[in-house]
């Protein structure tokens, strides 16, 4: 599987690369590299796991970059962080046991309700606002939920993780991204673990990915913090489109089986 042809071998490349840039300022990344693997033949589980690699690199390089220029305090998220690499250990534990034609049936109407959140989604603005949650209260029960659901499906992570920040913990979305790059760090840490142990991961095309990733979230935490995500969300919302009906053309998808039945 490895072996992959080299002009597969390029897309994943550029959608890896694609993934770091929006993942670093607005998440989302794995919508990009998820569905570009499986769409390289690339078995589900296979993907989950080789995907965690990647996007390791990724939330690492946005991490340090937010944080050398003070968007995020390293120290106090700590906590949060373990909170996150428990979830996406037990998310991903799960993944290892649900069967692939599930997650590829589930992938297509997952990206459709994500595209509408962010096409309807109002008053998505770089400005902190009332916080609803407590930071305890929000370590406890959101970090670890979307932790979870990191572990097992992965694309619209640290989407979540942003908007939970803005809609319940009060952050403007350059905030909330900066914080976010942490978390998403610590999910696909606990996930990858759990992936390693059951041996679902293609190494080489996930390294070879996780540099590109590590590219694209340079140039896309630099770019967040001249000019915020103002261009992300309908990026999104276009990424999504695109990948549902690609998804949904291919003849094994267990969807539009059914749908000729």
């Amino acid at each position: 599987m490895s072996d992959l042809a080299p002009h597969l071998l390029s897309l994943l490349a550029a959608s890896a690369f694609l993934a770091g840039f929006v993942d670093s300022i607005a998440g989302g990344g794995g919508l990009i590299t998820v569905p570009a693997m499986l769409i390289a033949g690339i078995p589900p589980l296979q993907t989950l796991g080789t995907n965690k690699v990647q996007s390791v690199f990724g939330a690492a390089s946005a991490t340090i970059a937010y944080a050398r220029k003070g968007h995020v305090d390293l120290r106090s998220q700590l906590p949060m962080a373990g909170m996150a690499i428990i979830g996406g250990a037990l998310g991903a534990a799960l993944a290892t046991i649900v069967p692939g034609d599930v997650l590829r049936a589930i992938m297509p109407a997952l990206l459709v309700v994500i595209a509408l959140y962010f096409a309807f989604k109002p008053n998505l603005g770089d400005v902190d606002k009332h916080r609803r949650l407590t930071p305890l209260v929000f370590g406890l029960t959101l970090v670890p939920a979307i932790g979870f659901y990191d572990g097992v499906f992965g694309p619209g992570t640290g989407s979540f993780f942003m908007l939970s920040f803005v809609s319940l913990a009060g952050f403007g979305m350059l905030k909330a991204t900066a914080h976010t790059k942490l978390l998403n760090f610590g999910s696909n840490v606990g996930a990858l673990i759990v992936f390693v142990s059951f041996g679902a991961i293609l190494w080489k095309i996930g390294l070879m990915m996780g540099v590109c990733q590590f590219l694209g979230a340079q140039l896309g935490s630099r770019l967040a913090m001249r000019t915020g995500a103002r261009l992300i969300k309908p990026l999104l919302v276009i990424v999504c489109v695109a990948f549902t009906i690609k998804l949904l053309s291919d003849p094994a998808n267990p969807i539009r089986v059914w749908l000729e039945i």
